[in-house]
């Protein structure tokens, strides 16, 4: 299970801004030099900026939500405009793009620039931009890597082939194992600073591992990758490890009632440093449809993803824009079902980077479509990953097994006729509210969970985009190397094709 660090080095830090916190720690005035930067301070800055990638206001998880129909819009808010109206621009969503370069990339560029005597924070660097990377490439195809990272040396990056980069992903994260197994004596090793695992190295081999089931399984559609990915599982089978075995999740710490320093999902959608509710998480709800799904399915975790009103659960249709027919105030915030206790759990909770139940759903896919040959069978992979997302939640694994022995199409195994529909079905409930841009992933990949509808006020497309746009700034920076915009509902990430 992943160690819970408490430490004191990070106060001031989760206090700031992004640039406020880059001039505390002064950490970027020379990457290329590693006696100028010290690593124990630079991980966890690179730590909490992941997280803010992740699970801050318009990032990935926020994307996820929207898109996949798990969050919809109160009465009374226009939060929301451009994600029910597909309003895919420039501007959408840019700062996954940014974030991912300016803030967190750069500062794990400088871990993986250091020299002999520091390859645990060599490793840990190379994993977690292999995990960034791999985000981009599924948001935007081709994408700054080769040159990236060093724009006071390449001002101007060029764009990779998003397939390349997915295949040297592979190699990267086989190298970090080699360097944590072959590190000799460390001139400083990672322990408290380390936000994630506590300088537990084995830990960080295995979400190596994981991340590397999770970049094959993305590609186990296309034809032709059967053998590379049968050959690279069969990689991480001899190296021996195995995957994660619980929760991934950084926690610099948090601390509740303090400004700036509480987890970054819950300040922005529960209650601020103050105790107040935030205006976003009023305006943020379930949709009709996740409501409509769960209760038709019997699923105890809708009590947990969302909040209970008074009287009883309510969702809003994405894109509605008449709120009071026919019951007027029928969607004011305390009476629709917003982000529940599941989710929000804590102040002080970690920021979840990768579930323990999407591990436990990527090895059944990998399973059931016989990629995988040891080991669980698909079934019990499958099993374990139902069990996962509800103790993740706060339920008990004997609910789990409830649900899942109920003989219902896309709940139990054995009466599910279409078992990868089952598997990708489950994953979208269980990474609802918390890394949901896989879900969207899959359905760019899978077409499932089939049924999503889409916004009510949507009338382009017959479905949901595939992609978002680059940055306006990558066009006045780098005109000459960023692709044209391709279309973001029909130019699908190569995985998809």
């Amino acid at each position: 299970m992943k160690k819970i660090i408490k430490f004191s080095i990070l106060l001031v830090v989760l206090g700031l801004s992004t640039s406020s916190c880059e001039n505390w720690l002064d950490v970027n005035t020379d990457p290329n030099n590693p006696t100028e930067v010290t690593p124990s301070l630079v991980l966890p800055v690179a730590q909490f900026y992941s997280a803010q990638i992740e699970q801050g206001e318009t990032r990935l998880n926020s994307l996820g939500n929207l898109f996949m129909v798990n969050w919809s819009q109160s009465d009374g808010f226009a939060w929301y405009p451009d994600e029910f109206k597909y309003n895919v621009t420039s501007s959408f969503y840019q700062n996954i793009f940014n974030n991912t370069y300016g803030n967190a990339g750069k500062q794990y560029a400088i871990l993986r620039d250091l020299g002999e005597g520091y390859e645990y924070y060599q490793a840990i660097a190379r994993i977690m931009l292999s995990y960034h990377f791999q985000l981009l490439v599924d948001c935007y195809g081709d994408i700054p890597y080769t040159e990236a990272l060093g724009r006071s040396l390449e001002a101007t990056p060029v764009y990779d082939d998003a397939q390349s980069i997915y295949e040297d992903l592979i190699v990267q994260l086989t190298d970090a194992i080699a360097l944590i197994k072959g590190a000799g004596t460390q001139l400083e090793e990672p322990g408290e600073d380390d936000a994630m695992f506590g300088g537990d190295m084995e830990e960080w081999i295995r979400l190596a591992n994981t991340l590397k089931l999770r970049i094959l399984v993305r590609q186990s559609d296309m034809e032709g990758r059967s053998s590379y990915i049968t050959a690279e599982i069969a990689a991480i089978n001899a190296e021996g490890s195995g995957y994660i075995t619980g929760n991934v999740g950084i926690n610099p710490p948090y601390i509740a009632r303090e400004s700036g320093k509480q987890n970054i999902i819950w300040d922005a959608y529960g209650w601020d440093y103050t105790g107040t509710q935030t205006m976003t998480s009023k305006a943020t709800c379930a949709s009709a449809y996740i409501i409509g799904y769960l209760s038709e399915t019997n699923d105890p975790r809708i009590d947990y993803i969302y909040e209970k009103p008074a009287d009883g659960h309510k969702g809003v249709p994405q894109g509605l824009l008449d709120y009071d027919t026919p019951v007027p105030d029928q969607y004011e915030p305390d009476k629709v079902s917003n982000i529940g206790p599941g989710i929000l759990q804590a102040a002080d909770q970690d920021a979840i980077m990768f579930t323990l139940a999407e591990s436990f759903f990527n090895q059944a896919e990998a399973r059931q479509k016989g990629l995988i040959t040891t080991g669980d069978d698909a079934k019990t992979l499958y099993e374990k990953g139902i069990t996962a997302s509800f103790e993740y939640l706060g339920l008990a694994a004997e609910d789990a097994e409830a649900y899942y022995t109920d003989a219902v199409n896309l709940k139990s195994w054995d009466y599910s006729s279409n078992k990868i529909q089952a598997i990708i079905t489950q994953k979208w409930i269980a990474v609802n509210g918390i890394n949901a841009e896989q879900s969207w992933f899959d359905y760019s990949r899978t077409g499932y969970p089939d049924g999503i509808p889409i916004p009510l006020n949507y009338t382009g497309s017959a479905d949901r985009p595939v992609r978002i746009y680059y940055p306006a700034g990558e066009y006045s920076s780098n005109g000459d190397n960023v692709p044209a915009q391709p279309d973001a509902f029909t130019a699908k990430i190569f995985w998809a094709n």
